[in-house]
């Protein structure tokens, strides 16, 4: 191959910018659109489960990588690019998705996830997260190299890698197997726990402690790292070992357990939520200078060109002359989607405008986010709250009450939340192909052809998902969305919220920022960021526990010779993804209304779920410990 030539960002391409290869052939599409399916689905009830979704990318290049190079054996890595792009952004959009639209259910103004308006509500999200991410790649990813993006790197290395030989796709399918084994034993025939907890009072205070019995969850800490599993399990015990306790007067009216989840589900939660806003709104100061950026950036995708020289192809956007329809489009659908939920045009107009300058501030603040510190601390939950907030807020002064306004907040809420979620992994997968010399073109138009192809599989998914476990259950208790429910009932119903939850939260935020300064001035490599610990406040503690399991062993018995904090060195990060794919699809499978299953469950159930989730933990460490051309 001959030697690479920089291009004007200063990023020598494993593909140089004056080679042409195949790129976004109907093959790498189609592999594409399949994978954002599966992976959508895949996220949308891990999401729900856990309120957490983990990125797509790297399972997906390795899928794609076993398709195109092992059984069709000449598949291009840019090729493999575009599949691996099209699937992260079905994941994204399920993150979208899942933490809004709930929220309709669970306070009462739909019966059932309604198809057209879910449908519209995540493309319209995702679109604009695709066309405001258009601008801003070179504002904040060309022009920012302080911006590491360390999935899009990792992603990028495992495309490179996969050049060799697409190795690697068997660990991913024996984590599908145990995965979907795991879920079938607890979900289907019940021989297992979800979840092995318990509570016990001393005098008035009442302590909790449990873990959930779930492969996905022990992968998201592993995927993410001790560092964000450790923040995470931190909120955790601030809301179950310190708060509750704290505030807890059990009079021996029912049970000790009874009494930790009331107290946490009305009260303690909430002070994830001011720590969420806190957060929020430090991102949205600390990335004020990449919004105005992405605005400016404006100008220099007119015409693909530059100065009057043109452009090299691994520089190329959209131009205008596409973005714009797409983006007048765009508007006038939601405009017609708030005006078929509430019936007021005024209003829907009002909500239209609202959604599209929320939608590209915050699509600027995830980006900025992921870029800095990776896609698990993007503030996702936070800045849909702001935009949820400011939209109540709005409509609360035009006087408008009722189901008409909880529906406009809650769409308004919903496509910030799509376009955002979009936007940070796009951003991540736009730095991949800047590392491997793909046409950002390519790569933007195939993403806005993700979207379509994805969108309409939610509604459907989150139906099944319902009519089986019920969201807002212990089984899928959708945090993020019981949360929207409650602010919107307590804006727009007869809801009430813990005022004083808040303001101890927002403190915890407060504090979090600053010893955050205080380390990153003294130049220590771990750091409070706000979101993870506000997100394990506001999740059952036995969520929190395998995250942190996962983070632990990632830590201690990944390779020696690899860096924990990388997502591509050891075959630990191929297993995980598989147990998530694979949890995931069996629990969808078994919400299918025609699949009965005899349930055989006993009183010795919780000791086996604690003794085959250790077995499943020792084939971690196991796979921890190689490398994926070992595997």
């Amino acid at each position: 191959m001959a030697t690479n030539e920089k291009t004007n960002d200063g990023i020598q391409p494993y593909i140089p910018a004056e080679k042409t290869v195949p790129e976004a052939t109907l093959r790498a599409i189609g592999i594409g659109a399949l994978l954002a399916i599966v992976m959508g689905a895949a996220n949308c009830y891990l999401g729900l489960y856990a309120g957490m979704t983990v990125s797509a990318s790297i399972p997906a290049a390795v899928i794609s990588m076993a398709i195109l190079r092992g059984i069709l054996r000449n598949g291009t890595i840019l090729e493999n690019n575009i599949a691996q792009t099209m699937a992260s952004t079905g994941e994204s959009l399920a993150a979208g998705a899942i933490f809004t639209i709930p929220a309709l259910l669970l306070v009462g103004v739909w019966k059932d996830f309604e198809f057209w308006p879910t449908t519209a509500i995540v493309t319209c999200g995702g679109l604009l997260g695709v066309i405001f991410m258009v601008p801003l790649r070179r504002a904040l990813i060309v022009n920012r190299p302080d911006l590491i993006y360390p999935e899009g790197v990792a992603c990028s290395e495992v495309l490179i890698t996969g050049q060799k030989g697409g190795s690697g796709i068997k660990v991913i399918g024996l984590g599908l197997g145990l995965g979907a084994a795991f879920k079938f034993l607890v979900s289907g025939v019940q021989l297992l726990k979800g979840t092995v907890d318990g509570a016990v009072a001393a005098g008035s205070r009442v302590f909790y402690m449990g873990t959930d019995i779930s492969p996905a969850l022990l992968a998201v800490g592993y995927i993410v790292n001790l560092h964000i599993a450790t923040l995470v399990f931190l909120g955790g015990a601030i809301g179950w070992f310190i708060a509750l306790p704290l505030y807890t007067q059990h009079t021996g009216d029912g049970t000790a357990y009874d009494t930790a989840w009331d107290l946490w589900s009305t009260q303690i939660r909430y002070i994830g939520v001011g720590t969420m806003l806190v957060g929020a709104v430090h991102s949205i100061w600390n990335v004020r200078s990449g919004i105005v950026a992405g605005v400016l950036g404006l100008r220099t995708i007119h015409s693909g060109d530059g100065d009057g020289v043109e452009t090299v192809r691994t520089e190329r956007d959209l131009p205008l002359r596409v973005l714009f329809p797409v983006l007048g489009g765009t508007g006038v659908a939601t405009f017609a989607l708030y005006f078929s939920l509430i019936g007021n045009a005024g209003v829907a107009a009002i909500a239209a405008i609202i959604m599209i300058a929320a939608a590209f501030i915050f699509v600027a603040v995830a980006t900025y986010i992921v870029g800095l510190v990776g896609g698990s601390n993007s503030p996702v939950s936070g800045m849909t709250i702001c935009a949820l907030l400011f939209a109540a807020f709005v409509l609360l002064m035009f006087g408008v009450k009722g189901d008409s306004a909880i529906l406009a907040t809650l769409g308004v809420a919903g496509v910030v939340c799509c376009a955002a979620c979009t936007a940070g992994d796009i951003a991540q997968d736009l730095k991949t192909g800047q590392l491997v010399g793909a046409t950002p073109k390519n790569l933007q138009w195939t993403e806005l052809l993700a979207v379509f192809v994805s969108a309409s599989i939610f509604a459907p998914v989150m139906s099944l998902l319902h009519n089986k476990y019920v969201i807002g259950s212990e089984e899928l208790a959708a945090p993020q969305a019981q949360l929207f429910s409650s602010l919107v009932n307590a804006f727009f119903g007869d809801g009430d919220l813990p005022t004083n939850m808040l303001m101890y939260g927002a403190a915890i935020g407060v504090v979090l920022i600053i010893i955050n300064t205080f380390l990153e001035r003294s130049q220590y490599a771990f750091r409070t960021h706000v979101m993870p610990v506000a997100v394990g406040i506001y999740l059952p503690l036995s969520l929190s526990v395998p995250i942190l399991l996962g983070g632990l062993i990632r830590h201690f018995a990944s390779n020696a010779s690899a860096d924990p904090d990388r997502m591509d060195t050891d075959s630990g990060v191929l297993l995980g993804s598989g147990l998530i794919a694979g949890e995931a699809l069996m629990g969808i499978g078994l919400a299918i209304p025609f699949i009965h299953l005899t349930t055989i469950g006993g009183a010795w159930s919780s000791p086996l779920s604690l003794l085959l989730f250790a077995g499943l933990m020792a084939v971690f460490v196991i796979y921890a410990r190689k490398s994926p051309s070992q595997a």
